[in-house]
């Protein structure tokens, strides 16, 4: 018997993409989820999976996946191969539940939720962001009635994943392979696409539908991405909900990130958590009263405390796991999925408009679909694999390490020297000793940062104009100092200075 569930019956679970989809299997067991089967193309996260699952079939063949025994399909392929793969699926007799987001053009939308209809399956969609503690909590006061009607939103996920265009997203974070191609998706992928960490939050607390987007074009992108990478930029916009409240959605790059900023208003109280604990401001007035409160869980907090993503790993697989068993709704059902996903599907093209307004069509009306069912239109991008010119020697293979090594010592220099720079006015003494640390950290990595450099300096001189030279070019310029000379002496000159409080 399941220390959740009252049934002893498994749901056998096969894993299509062994990235994302690993980290969701410790907590697999105790929601009666066996994990049977696996498949991926690459052999480095193959091997992850096995030594996770060392009795599950795995396999980098589609059809031979599809056809193993088993229940439903965990989908954490490329962002722009979801809807085709979760269509196969279900095509296949399988539940589904799948990665962010569920679709990249409204037809695919429309074939995606068809299916779903047609098959009678389990269709959820992976969103976390919306179930940590913090977002159930508000979740449940807003459903008393406590917060009123909603007035305005504004959430917020910034990730700044420049390394993620260059080195998987496994621990160590190795090189993507080839190594002069940068990443499938993450290399040039508009951000706004991803807008469900931060608007889905908001959905879910509000139970409210995003119906029209404005998004205006972002011309100013951190340096050392790959030229015209959407993931380069911050990517506001602002969002009509249902019931004629605004929010603005933030996704995209930024210094200074952080994956889970929001500030909701309604019109008895409001609530704030930026980096710091979850504030609920009451009185129904501008003049409120502050209270900084502790959430807790609905229920199942122990075994949500060990989930990742704050808990939200946990909840979106009790989720679908309890539809399937007792028939109870998922939160994230297909219709759900589609209006968080063409609410950043019709931000790209309001960006594109130079921030005209436009509609997010309502996917359960078959007559809407029908408006979209040939709408295949996709953000134009680069070619991953072409970054080098064709005739590109051997050297250029190791553009993707290069890269890797360059973006962590570039940001810990630019951490010693600007730490260096406000020291004086750094208020506490945690402060100043992570600017100490931070200067530990770069004298361990300082001999290998002018090899680095010259190494970047060669493959700029030999290959100009070539979009991964843009991209050194742009990593390089964090540096903005002087790397010659005894850069050791240099830095434990400057470690004594601090010290000194000079």
């Amino acid at each position: 018997m399941s220390e959740i569930f009252d049934t002893d019956k498994k749901i056998r679970l096969g894993v299509w993409g062994l990235g994302r989809g690993s980290s969701l299997i410790r907590t697999a067991d105790k929601l009666n989820i066996e994990i049977v089967a696996g498949c991926d193309i690459n052999p480095i996260m193959q091997e992850k999976f096995r030594n996770m699952c060392p009795e599950a079939f795995i396999t980098d063949n589609a059809d031979e996946f599809l056809s193993y025994p088993m229940d439903a399909v965990l989908i954490a392929t490329f962002i722009q191969d979801h809807a085709r793969h979760a269509i196969r699926a279900l095509e296949a007799g399988l539940h589904v539940m799948s990665e962010v987001t569920s679709f990249m053009t409204p037809a695919e939308g429309v074939q995606l939720v068809e299916a779903v209809e047609k098959s009678g399956k389990v269709y959820q969609l992976l969103e976390n962001y919306p179930f940590t503690k913090e977002n159930m909590y508000l979740k449940d006061l807003w459903e008393k009635g406590f917060f009123g009607e909603f007035m305005y939103g504004e959430f917020e996920y910034l990730h700044e994943c420049r390394a993620l265009c260059y080195g998987y997203n496994t621990p160590n974070r190795p090189a993507v392979e080839p190594g002069n191609t940068a990443h499938s998706w993450r290399s040039w992928l508009n951000f706004h696409y991803y807008a469900t960490h931060s608007l889905g939050p908001l959905m879910q607390i509000t139970d409210l539908r995003p119906v029209r987007v404005s998004a205006l074009p972002e011309a100013v992108a951190l340096p050392g991405y790959l030229p015209e990478s959407g993931m380069s930029k911050p990517c506001p916009s602002i969002v009509e909900m249902s019931n004629g409240g605004l929010m603005r959605n933030l996704t995209g790059a930024a210094t200074g990130d952080y994956h889970a900023g929001k500030r909701i208003w309604g019109t008895r109280a409001s609530a704030e958590s930026l980096g710091h604990d979850l504030i609920i401001k009451t009185g129904a007035a501008g003049k409120s009263m502050d209270l900084r409160v502790q959430p807790e869980w609905p229920a199942l907090a122990e075994i949500a405390n060990t989930a990742g993503h704050g808990g939200g790993d946990f909840w979106e697989l009790y989720y679908f796991a309890r539809q399937i068993l007792t028939g109870e709704t998922a939160p994230w059902d297909i219709y759900k999925s589609s209006d968080v996903t063409l609410a950043g599907i019709m931000a790209v093209r309001s960006q594109e408009q130079g921030g005209m307004p436009v509609e997010i069509p309502d996917f359960r009306k078959k007559e809407v679909r029908d408006r979209y069912r040939n709408d295949n239109t996709m953000q134009e991008h680069f070619d991953p694999a072409k970054i080098f010119p064709a005739d590109a020697g051997d050297d250029s293979l190791r553009f993707n390490s290069l890269m890797l090594e360059l973006i962590q010592d570039g940001t810990l220099w630019r951490k010693v020297w600007d730490g260096a720079l406000l020291w004086k006015n750094i208020k506490n003494d945690t402060g100043k000793v992570s600017v100490l640390k931070a200067v530990e950290e770069l004298q361990e990595r300082l001999e290998n940062i002018p090899g680095h450099v010259a190494e970047a300096q060669a493959l700029i001189a030999k290959y100009p104009g070539a979009s991964a030279v843009e991209a050194l070019k742009g990593i390089m310029s964090i540096y903005e100092a002087d790397l010659s000379g005894d850069l050791a002496a240099k830095l434990q000159q400057l470690r004594k200075e601090l010290l000194m409080g000079k």
